[in-house]
């Protein structure tokens, strides 16, 4: 798995480890960046899907 660097503001980072802990939705930020990318990426294809520009994997 490749590893990234990114700068993300204090306030979101804030926010983001509201989120983040024992008995949280995530288990560390790691797991909830990977997901709110995964979700993003899907939001993403479903609105190339409603204007015709997904393509097909073949």
């Amino acid at each position: 798995m490749a590893k990234i660097s990114v700068e993300i503001p204090d306030e979101l980072l804030a926010d983001l480890d509201e989120h983040v802990g024992d008995d949280k939705k995530f288990v560390n930020r790691s797991d909830a960046v990977r997901s709110s990318i995964r979700k993003n990426l899907d939001i993403l294809d479903e609105i190339d899907k409603r204007h015709n520009r997904l393509v097909d994997d073949e």
